[in-house]
């Protein structure tokens, strides 16, 4: 065992969990308890966090994270995330619950759990803190103060607090001197005040000392001076009670740091409590132990050689965890078992060591304790043995006790037990043994509140012995010893004793307890039923105690008792779930009910609780209790039925009525049968209801037929009443209104014929027709509602009774009019009667009906009376007006006039009507209506053209125009001339010509149309000024006549200039288009025209110098520009002092090379504008001229060119000199310095290229130092490279292309000492080995490997056929298969056997294990066995097998096939038996098929039995006998003379003729030593008689004599047994026959 104070531990190494070593860094990784490790990965720009839970097998819980930081609680499974600095989110995973939710108003620079309940943050200003569970999600953390102005510059690596939270230590580091300096502020919440220490760690405890009764609080920091390099560990109190007799001395401590470490410093420092330990770790791995009470270091030693990044404590606070960078998570923490000793031995510090040993209870110590007890118990100093015994736990026994309490303290003094006791009340908690020792002198001084107050205070330790001790005192007292010591039945018995029933469940199930609860119950039920019911019903309510009990047996105890209503009580909770094996209990209930509390029985069936009981017993007590209605509800037999429902009186109605929906037809019918049978008067209410309620189900034909029978004719009304609503069935409608007209309800006959829409209107008009009712409202409503108004009123006029025509009309339907004055217009009535019955309804009637019916008779005058009257009475009708119209026309009174000057007639009604009579009269009213189609009709019909010219230009409608003029009009030309001749002459109006001039256009009458518009336009009329006019005259010159254009230009003056120029231009009519524009001034769309459509640029320029105007040169310079005329272009921007157009001047003249003649156009610019492209134009000209002192002096003044874009141009055109001044005037460095490379100037060119900073700049002034082989100057480009992983591939190419192997190696071995080394330099650098220099490469790889890319570096290796490093790299890169296969393939002499080994074991595809297989067979035999134990776990061993048994290398794997044996496969057996024939090893062979039998047994048999040795012969015969072959098993032994094994075969195979066939042929060769060995063995299988006979013929009887003797034994004792059992029977007999009892039938269970 080691000596050492500490216990080292290695918990997990988190990238063999697949972690990655990128993410194992501070501000990555989070520490916060031993529990949980967070990691934030980030992959392809994803993050994510991988929670390693240490405490449960180290399971890696990955989980997409949107966030950059993530922490756990230290014990839960909550998890903190924050995003973008600001965005805080807290969840607990194993609720799936949000805890937290806010944003907070500045970063995030560090956060960390304080408690189990409180997170801290730090921000650039504040600190804060949150109670994660304070249940207020959106609540933000509390400001607690702001930062100290020491920690602002440094990184922030911890913030600590008290246990009260009301001191705290926020932690910060920092760059000081070239060493890491460390910054503290302590804060106090009390005082509010803050102060700076410096120190790299803190921590706070506690420590009770030595007299005090409470532990005092200690701060404890850790610094190392960044100036001296000295360590000190810093202890002093803060917040001391006055109350305390004892003070903390504070203490300074020197921290030692070995002389290499220069840069180490104090990373997390950890305090045990309960062992007094400080743990301080340093960054390099150094452990340091110190006593916390004088600050004695303890041990200093190196843990890790990585170094660590992040560290919390470890086992419950009592030691320290950390992680290094190379993802190990490692703990110390003390020896409990070597600390003392240690401290005794090593430090030689005895008194320390009692004092660590008394504090912790640690081993080590005990004997010096031991005998310093001794010492003062001897010396009578009671107090301090007192004091000695309480603070170690090893004298802390009875034997200290009895000592004490034999020890005989001086008189007046006190007893030194009662100090012992005394001392450990102050400072901790007594133990069983001292509990008890204490308890019963207290209690018998009956000073059981001083017991109580150290219950509660928890200084007692309970036991079931210590509530045995209490209770005769106090019961309540004595639950609460039991309650501590878990002592479960006790308790139990307990609450039952104080009556506290509702604990009781609650305990049990909260401890897991079973108790005896019927004992339990039956105790409770003597004292108090009700609460007995009440804890009975919780037990079967809770599902685990309802199954451990039987629900009848409580049933039984409360019923038994006369517990009527508590057994009620609790079967109906327990008989909640009405579940089909409860039905027994049901009908216990009900039945105990019905016979003693009927109305509890009938609230328990009228509450549908119970569904499976004996429903014909309970419906039996339910009649005889008087419950006829629950006896209903169980009864199924029709006659039960009958007899409980003829008592109405006791019966609800609605009951009742709902109960026959139960029933079926036939029993419905036979119960409203009884009901009718029993009192038809009382019953006929209840059955007239059942009936309309069951209408559907019984049907209606069948209840009618009911009512029917029992002339129950007023009950058949009121069943049809409440069904003719809703009924489709008509023969029931008209039953109803029979039975209505039987019972004279003459209202209801109207009301049904009114609202019913169901019945035959044909059968009840008939009816009503027959019967003649008094009053014919029911026959009018019919004849109303189906249109039967003709024959009504022929009906009516011919019964005389008019009045209830008129009845009708005035009162039913007023409507109707139309159709009642027509039937009596074809009756020939009374005209005066027809008279007065309009007016009887005057205003009612609707007249368009009215005029139809009496115009289909011609007797449209008869209405003109009325139809006046509507007039003079405000009836303004459209039909009114179209029927006057009618009767003026067809009586010739004034009808052109009423047409024209009336308005409310329907001009297409009254035309069609006047065609035939007048067309005339139709045209008017059609020109009225604006009925076009009609009237271009009468009009063509009729030859009324200009009527019609006239009506088409009044319209003005295009679309009626196309229909006229379209060319399938046969009278389109006579129209034309009326237009011209009548038409165009008679209006004033411009717009009805404008919209024949267009129709004319759309219906392609050209001509036509000219020849109008002139007639229009150049005759003398009122159109002849009309701009459209004049204007569309133009317009179709040009399009159908052009060679009149020019004469109309000539005589026209009033026209759209610009429209009709634009037209003649579109046209070709350029010439007509220049005269019109020149005409009217329009100058610079005149030069347009000659531009651009007349394309002369000389006639252009003589036009301009005759009209001579800045605008016109402005013009004519952009069309010479445009036309490459760039001199002249240039020239004319000049004259018209024009320079807007200066951009397309520059670049065109740039384009051509003009830069002489574009000088004086950019400084005439300058003047006016101050644009970068004129200035930059202006540089490149003078660059173009070589004019390199006009480009500085521009440069060097005010001017607004874009310099860079100008240098990028001149670069570009290889104007260098021009372009430097650019570049320089800007300090553009990136393009300075290619400016400078194209100049030769290659220093200055990697000096600027140093300030430019710039990629693509470096990469081109190293290309030339490249090429000019200035390799000093391109390894310093190439140092600035290569930190850029995508630039690597074209820089390494540039050398390789070019040979300069050792320079591009030298180039990246200088690169790895950058600070922004990355992977890929130290990949390619690995290739470059592997290329150019392969004895570097295994070293190489060796160092970096966890730092290239190795795929990539495999690639090259492998072209380098560098295997073994190839090998390397696949092992490291978990590419197990191609590792092995490589070894296989490429194999050397060095081939690393046990590498091999490690390696293959954890390939992934198992066909590798056989390559590597025939692999050492064919290179490594004697290293086969070896191997194959490693492979034997996930080894195909049949496949394995036959491979070695093809290849005849069986004997090369003996020992594996004896591995695997026991497996019982039956290759490997096979394999087996052959190697052990071909070897002879028989003993071998024999425990192989004895041990397994996977194996073609009878094959075997079969090959063995032809072997010369006579052991596999046995074999042989034994594996024949495995399978019950026997003659062949037989045949061998006798063969072999094997005869007891023989004999064995025999009596095993358990056949008779095989025994029998065995004794003949021991018998043929005459061995009767066989022979009375088989009797014996097989001595069942063996008939007597063949025996007998056997030994008769062949002379053995004295050989079978002792198998003669044992039958006969045998036969005597079954003889005698038979006889006695005989005997017995005789009497059993007797007996029988003697009994005078009658035999009883049982049922069931016997009663």
């Amino acid at each position: 065992m080691s000596d050492l104070p500490i216990e080292f531990t290695e918990l997990v190494d988190l990238t063999s969990l697949g972690i990655s070593p990128q993410s194992l860094e501070f501000r990555s990784t989070t520490f916060e308890s031993d529990h949980y490790v967070t990691v934030r990965e980030s992959q392809d720009g994803n993050n994510s966090v991988a929670i390693v839970d240490l405490s449960n097998g180290n399971l890696v819980t990955r989980k997409n994270m949107g966030g950059d930081s993530a922490i756990m609680h230290p014990s839960q499974m909550v998890i903190s995330v924050r995003a973008n600095g600001t965005i805080v989110q807290i969840f607990n995973l194993k609720t799936k619950s949000k805890l937290k939710s806010f944003t907070l108003d500045e970063p995030v620079l560090f956060w960390k759990w304080l408690n189990e309940e409180t997170l801290g943050f730090i921000t650039a200003r504040s600190i804060l803190t949150s109670n994660v569970f304070d249940g207020n999600v959106n609540a933000a953390p509390t400001v607690l103060t702001q930062r100290h102005q020491t920690l602002n510059n440094t990184q922030i690596i911890n913030i600590v607090s008290n246990k009260k939270m009301d001191w705290f230590a926020v932690v910060g580091i920092l760059q000081d001197n070239g060493h890491i300096a460390g910054k503290i502020q302590l804060f106090s919440k009390q005082r509010n005040i803050s102060q700076a220490i410096d120190g790299h760690v803190a921590m706070f405890s506690d420590i009770t000392l030595e007299g005090n009764s409470t532990p005092v609080q200690v701060f404890v920091t850790g610094n190392r001076n960044a100036s001296s390099g000295t360590g000190e560990l810093r202890i002093i109190e803060i917040d001391h009670d006055a109350n305390l007799p004892v003070q903390y001395q504070k203490k300074n401590v020197e921290v030692f740091f070995p002389p290499d470490a220069t840069n180490d410093f104090p990373i997390s420092v950890q305090v045990s409590e309960k062992y007094g330990i400080i743990y301080l770790l340093t960054k390099y791995g150094f452990i340091h132990l110190y006593e916390l009470e004088t600050g004695t270091n303890l041990f200093v030693n190196r843990i890790t050689a990585e170094s660590v990044f992040t560290a919390t404590s470890y086992d419950n606070k009592n030691g320290i965890a950390c992680i290094n960078k190379k993802g190990q998570v490692l703990a110390v923490e003390i020896s409990t078992s070597q600390i003392v000793p240690y401290v005794i031995n090593k430090l030689s510090n005895v008194s320390l060591a009692l004092t660590m040993a008394k504090r912790g209870g640690l081993p080590g110590a005990d004997d010096l304790i031991q005998k310093q007890f001794d010492t003062l118990l001897a010396q009578s100093d009671y107090q301090g043995a007192a004091k000695v015994a309480a603070s170690s736990q090893q004298l802390r026994n009875s034997n200290t006790i009895n000592r004490l309490k034999t020890a005989q303290a001086e008189p007046g003094a006190i007893s030194p037990l009662l100090l012992y006791f005394s001392i450990l009340l102050d400072t901790s908690k007594l133990n069983k043994e001292e509990t008890i020792e204490l308890a019963r002198p207290v209690l018998q001084q009956d000073r059981k509140q001083l017991f109580e107050k150290w219950l509660k205070e928890d200084k007692l330790e309970c036991s079931e012995e210590l509530g045995d001790i209490v209770k005769p005192f106090d019961t309540t007292l004595a639950l609460a010893c039991y309650l501590r010591a878990e002592c479960h039945p006790k308790v139990v018995a307990s609450l039952a004793e104080l009556q506290q029933f509702e604990k009781i469940l609650p305990y049990c199930q909260k401890v897991n307890y079973q108790a005896n609860f019927l004992v339990l119950l039956s105790t409770v039920m003597r004292s108090s039923p009700d609460r007995a019911s009440e804890f009975a019903t919780s037990l079967i309510q809770n599902p685990e105690t309802a199954a451990q009990l039987d629900i009848e047996k409580i049933a039984d105890m409360f019923f038994s008792q006369n517990h009527i209503q508590q057994g009620t009580s609790l079967l109906l909770d327990a008989l909640k779930s009405d579940t089909p094996d409860q039905g027994h209990l049901q009908t216990r209930v009900l039945e105990v009910n019905l016979l003693h509390a009927p109305q509890v029985a009938d609230a328990i069936l009228g509450n549908n609780i119970f569904s499976h009981y004996d429903k014909p017993v309970i419906a039996s007590l339910a009649e005889k209790a008087g419950l006829y209605q629950r006896a209903l509800e169980n009864y199924v037999d029709i006659r039960d039925i009958k007899r409980c429902i003829i008592h109405t009186n006791v019966l609800p109605v609605d009951w009742l009525v709902s109960y026959f929906g139960k029933l079926n037809v036939e029993q419905s019918m036979a119960c409203l049968k009884a009901l009718m049978d029993n009192d038809i008067k009382q019953n006929i209410q209840i059955v007239v209801q059942v009936a309309t309620k069951y209408s559907e189900l019984i049907g209606s034909t069948i209840l009618i037929k009911l009512f029917e029978e029992y002339g129950a004719t007023e009950g058949l009304y009121y069943y049809l009443a409440s069904s003719v609503n809703l009924t489709e069935d008509k023969d029931l409608v008209y039953k109803y209104i029979e039975a209505a007209a039987k019972t004279k309800q003459y209202t209801e006959i109207e009301r049904v014929v009114k609202d019913n829409n169901v019945y035959d209107p044909e059968r009840v008009k008939n009816f009503l027709k027959d019967i003649n009712l008094e009053d014919q409202l029911p026959l009018i409503t019919v004849c109303d509602r189906f249109n039967f108004v003709n024959e009504l009123v022929i009906y009516l006029y011919n019964q005389q009774n008019t009045k209830f025509i008129e009845t009708y009309v005035q009162q039913v339907n007023p409507t109707k009019t139309p159709q009642v004055v027509g039937a009596l217009l074809d009756v020939d009535c009374d005209e005066n009667f027809i008279k007065s019955l309009l007016q009887s309804v005057f205003g009612q009637v609707p007249i368009k009906e009215l005029t139809e019916e009496v115009e289909k008779r011609n007797r449209l005058k008869l209405l003109l009376p009325y139809l006046e009257q509507c007039l003079t009475q405000g009836i303004q009708e459209q039909v009114i007006y179209n029927a006057l119209a009618k009767i003026y026309i067809d009586s010739n009174n004034g009808p052109e006039k009423f047409l024209k000057e009336n308005d409310q007639y329907d001009t297409l009604d009254v035309g069609r009507y006047c065609e035939k009579r007048d067309p005339f009269l139709a045209y008017i009213a059609y020109d009225k209506g604006n009925n076009d189609q009609d009237l271009i009709r009468i009009t063509n019909d009729n030859s009324m053209y200009k009527y019609q010219a006239r009506y088409l230009l009044k319209r003005s409608d295009s679309e009626l125009w196309n229909s006229v003029l379209s060319s399938e009009n046969v009278h389109r030309q006579q129209l034309i001339e009326a237009v011209n001749s009548v038409g165009i002459p008679e209006l004033t109006d411009p717009q009805p010509v404008s919209v024949a001039v267009q129709a004319f256009m759309q219906n392609d009458l050209k001509l036509e149309l000219i020849e109008l518009l002139e007639k229009i336009v150049l005759e003398e009329s009122a159109f002849s000024d009309n701009v459209a006019l004049q204007g569309l005259l133009l317009l179709s010159a040009i399009k159908y006549e052009p060679n009149k254009v020019r004469r109309y230009i000539e005589k026209l003056e009033n026209y759209d200039a610009d429209e009709i120029a634009s037209l003649c231009i579109e046209h070709d009519l350029k010439e007509e288009a220049f005269e019109i524009y020149d005409k009217h001034e329009m100058y610079s769309k005149a030069l347009k025209v000659i531009v651009e459509d007349i394309i002369s640029l000389d006639r252009a320029q003589e036009y301009v110098e005759k009209i001579n105007s800045k605008e016109l040169w402005s013009q004519l310079g952009a069309s010479q520009l445009a036309g490459l005329r760039v001199p002249e272009a240039i020239e004319s921007y000049i004259k018209a002092e024009d320079s807007s157009n200066f951009e397309a001047v520059i670049d065109t003249a740039a384009e051509a090379g003009n830069y002489e003649q574009l000088i004086p156009y950019l400084i005439m610019a300058r003047k006016t504008l101050k644009e970068s492209k004129i200035d930059g134009s202006l540089i490149l000209a003078y660059a173009a001229l070589d004019k390199i002192n006009e480009v500085e002096n521009i440069v060097s003044n005010s001017n607004a060119a874009n310099l860079e874009s100008v240098g990028d141009k001149l670069l570009a055109s290889k104007s260098y000199k021009a372009a430097k001044l650019c570049f320089a005037s800007i300090s553009n460095y990136s393009k300075l310095a290619s400016t400078l490379v194209f100049l030769g100037d290659y220093q200055n060119a990697v000096d600027t290229a140093r300030k430019a900073s710039n990629i693509k700049v470096w990469k081109q002034v190293n290309d030339v130092c490249i090429d000019k082989k200035e390799f000093r100057l391109a390894q310093i480009c190439g140092l600035n490279l290569i930190i850029h992983a995508e630039e690597l591939n074209e820089l390494v190419h540039k050398y390789e292309s070019n040979g300069y192997f050792e320079e591009l190696i030298s180039l990246f071995e200088a690169g790895l000492g950058l600070e922004s080394a990355h992977m890929g330099m130290f990949t390619e650098l690995a290739i470059l080995y592997s290329k150019y220099e392969p004895a570097k490469t295994f070293e190489n790889l060796k160092l970096v490997w966890s730092r290239i890319n190795i795929p990539k570096v495999i690639r090259a290796v492998e072209e380098a056929h560098l295997w073994n490093e190839a090998v390397f790299l696949y092992a490291h890169y978990d590419e197990w298969d191609n590792a092995t296969l490589t070894m296989i393939e490429k194999s050397t002499k060095s081939f690393d056997h046990d590498y091999f080994k490690e390696i293959v074991v954890k390939v992934s595809n198992l066909e590798i294990y056989y390559k590597a297989i025939n692999f050492y067979v064919k290179e490594h035999p004697m290293l086969l066995i070896d191997l194959l134990t490693v492979l034997t776990p996930r080894l195909d061993i049949p496949r394995t097998v036959k491979i070695f048994t093809k290849s005849d290398n069986l004997p090369l794997i003996k020992p594996f096939l004896i591995n695997v044996l026991p497996k019982n496969n039956s290759v490997v057996s096979e394999a087996y038996h052959d190697l052990m024939i071909e070897e002879e090893d028989y003993k071998a062979l024999t425990i192989a098929v004895d041990s397994y039998d996977k194996f073609d047994q009878l094959g075997l048999a079969s090959r063995l039995e032809q072997h010369d040795l006579i052991f596999f012969k046995k074999i042989a015969a034994l594996l024949y006998r495995r399978n019950k072959k026997w003659a062949k098993s037989l045949t061998i032994f006798k063969q072999e003379k094997l005869w007891k094994d023989a004999i064995e075969t025999a009596a095993i195979s358990q056949d008779q003729k095989v025994v029998e066939d065995l004794l003949n042929y021991f018998v043929e060769i005459d061995n009767k030593e066989a022979l009375v060995a088989l009797l014996y063995t097989a001595y069942s299988l063996v008939k007597f008689d063949f025996v007998l006979e056997l030994a008769w013929i062949n002379s053995l009887e004295n050989y079978i004599k002792p198998f003669e003797i044992s039958i006969k034994k045998e036969q005597a004792t079954m003889i005698e047994k038979l006889s006695k059992e005989l005997k017995s029977k005789g009497n059993v007999s007797n007996d029988d026959n003697n009994s005078d009892q009658p035999l009883m039938l049982t049922n069931g269970m016997g009663y």
